[in-house]
């Protein structure tokens, strides 16, 4: 099965190097790989182009588009559309991939016939030190339980239900409404990708924290149909990532 890797990007010449070479590194062949740039003002592409030789001496179908866009989800979307895999992630530009993930993927797939996997994820703190963020599904939701970085779905499904593009949150309000369609969910106790804190979902800043706050709440659990007591678990995630960090 043909698995396409889906890698947004804005102004990320010091980091994207890096994404791009986790997917180099795969000891599975049958990629499709889409850089969706949003026309970045440094010299992002460049470093994307610098990788099409590798790419196409491992027979990495590879493909960087640079133009303007709407935004992280239009971009994911836009990525959506024009993937051609079976199945499809998203790694963004500062995140990577472990060498086997794309295996383990295919091969869950393949022995689930799953809709929707999602797996653990080693998490970078600003001060460099790393833990293990598990991947659980419990009767009460939670994000904490779920890692966007090592989802991967149908691609089907996802050209069907594009990202609702509404808020911050979105692809945990993705995640949400494949669990009310009550789709065929798949956990890996494994160990699949490595995410680096401090983007714009960990910012530790009053406003912000408003607005994620906002956008989780009636993005995620009210459009979804979840009861007004998850307001108490938005407030609490932000709560934690000001107290912790």
């Amino acid at each position: 099965m043909k698995i396409s890797v889906i890698t947004i990007a804005y102004n990320s010449e010091n980091c994207i190097g890096r994404t791009i070479e986790s997917v180099l590194a795969q000891n599975y062949s049958d990629i499709e790989y889409w850089i969706i740039d949003g026309q970045s003002r440094d010299k992002t592409v460049a470093v994307a182009e610098s990788y099409r030789k590798a790419m196409e001496q491992k027979g990495v179908e590879y493909h960087v588009i640079s133009e303007p866009d709407g935004g992280i989800y239009d971009a994911m979307n836009k990525g959506i559309r024009l993937a051609c895999g079976d199945i499809i992630g998203i790694l963004n530009s500062d995140d990577t991939y472990e060498p086997d993930a794309l295996q383990t993927v295919a091969d869950t797939f393949e022995r689930e016939n799953c809709d929707l996997l999602y797996a653990n994820i080693r998490m970078y703190k600003t001060d460099g030190s790393t833990f293990i963020k598990k991947a659980r599904m419990r009767r009460f939701e939670t994000s904490r339980d779920w890692n966007h970085p090592t989802t991967f779905v149908k691609a089907e499904i996802y050209k069907a239900n594009p990202f609702r593009d509404l808020g911050i949150h979105d692809d945990y309000g993705f995640f949400l409404q494949m669990k009310r369609q009550n789709r065929n969910i798949v956990i890996v106790d494994k160990t699949l990708a490595n995410f680096r804190m401090g983007g714009a979902s960990n910012h530790k800043d009053f406003k912000a924290a408003k607005k994620r706050i906002h956008d989780r709440y009636y993005y995620c659990y009210r459009i979804n149909g979840y009861s007004r007591w998850y307001l108490l678990e938005c407030i609490a995630i932000e709560a934690a990532k000001m107290l912790l960090g």
